[in-house]
């Protein structure tokens, strides 16, 4: 495939052939709908004989997340993928990869629920990720794709940022993303990490005893109150650094909008058809996509939301990151909440209709 060729695919699969062109080391997951076509292009593609990657199917969710952080630890770019129910399970040693400051990637191609829930597509995960789904005060950084092309884009992004800062990083799609078809251009080829190389760049890693040092551990256990104190302030002063250096958000037609639509992946497509329709009835309405939910852009929507007429969150979920901006805005603008649940999909009038009903 030629480094700038337009390819016709699902979200899934731009997913797994991104990964292998940006020098994934190895991918560890566990079939679940709807994101199954991730695990299912890779082995297809073999990537173990063009690039050497590994690519294992684990017993469970639980076990491709541990190894994850095995190979991470290493330095390894690893990744796994699941959808809600699979990434729940996950919770308990992302907090540890967190406590450790273990730099691997996790895909949820989100699906309705609680529970098992639905194979339909769905935004209800938004809190369990950006809020910290397990244990302990941490973050994961998260990045909200709204297309098969960033799809693509974001598994590098992902990649460099969860190696930047030792942090999990997360790319949190759905079930509409990861199914559509659309016109995707792949990232070019970079080699994997030769060992030296990773043992330049991973200093931390474990990569075994050298005589110059002394071994590398990671651990997120600390039976010292003190010492564990000491970590979480050096973990608060980092998340502090990224909610400083890594914020992402994208605007549409928001300089002369009386009122402002905040929605992220599938949600914020939707809106941006539901805005056509706004404005060829005369309403001035605009889009503010936060692609970072962690962090999160308060102080780009508090600016964006300053003399608005209100701000109306569209959500495939009960409400979620509705609570983000309004804490965002401080009660300056009239902010509304509009979304469907189960799996149901809205349709682009709704939110015009929700537009007009809470906000007008």
């Amino acid at each position: 495939m030629a480094e700038q060729e337009v390819t016709l695919m699902k979200g899934n699969e731009a997913i797994a052939r991104a990964a292998i062109r940006c020098g994934c080391d190895g991918f560890f997951g566990y079939p679940i709908t709807p994101q199954s076509e991730i695990i299912e292009t890779l082995a297809l593609d073999k990537p173990w004989e063009t690039t050497g990657m590994v690519v294992l199917q684990a017993e469970s969710e639980v076990a491709a997340i541990n190894m994850v952080h095995g190979a991470a630890g290493a330095g390894k770019r690893a990744f796994t993928s699941s959808s809600s129910p699979g990434v729940a399970l996950m919770q308990e040693c992302i907090s540890y990869m967190a406590g450790a400051e273990i730099p691997g990637m996790i895909v949820n191609v989100q699906r309705g629920g609680p529970g098992l829930g639905t194979i339909q597509p769905s935004q209800s995960d938004y809190k369990q990720a950006v809020k910290g789904g397990g244990n302990g005060d941490y973050h994961v950084i998260v990045l909200a794709p709204n297309s098969v092309q960033e799809m693509a884009d974001f598994v590098d992004l992902a990649f460099e940022l969860a190696f930047k800062y030792r942090n999990p990083s997360m790319i949190l799609s759905d079930g509409v993303i990861g199914q559509m078809m659309e016109k995707v251009v792949m990232p070019p080829y970079k080699p994997r990490r030769t060992e030296e190389e990773i043992r330049r760049e991973c200093p931390w890693a474990t990569m075994g005893r050298t005589p110059d040092r002394k071994p590398n551990i990671h651990t997120s256990l600390e039976l010292k109150p003190e010492a564990m104190e000491a970590h979480n302030i050096h973990l608060q002063a980092k998340y502090r650094e990224i909610e400083e250096n890594e914020v992402r958000y994208e605007t549409l037609q928001c300089d002369d909008a009386d009122y402002i639509i905040v929605a992220f992946g599938s949600a914020a497509r939707l809106a941006q058809k539901a805005i056509e329709t706004a404005r060829a009835e005369g309403i001035k309405v605009g889009l503010f996509r936060p692609i970072t939910l962690w962090p999160f852009p308060s102080k780009e929507i508090k600016a964006m939301a300053e003399g608005k007429k209100g701000v109306l969150v569209a959500e495939i979920n009960a409400g979620q990151m509705v609570d983000d901006v309004r804490l965002a805005t401080n009660g300056e603008v009239k902010v509304e909440y509009f979304g469907r649940l189960g799996g149901i999909v809205p349709e682009p009038d709704e939110i015009v209709e929700a537009l007009k009903t809470k906000l007008m």
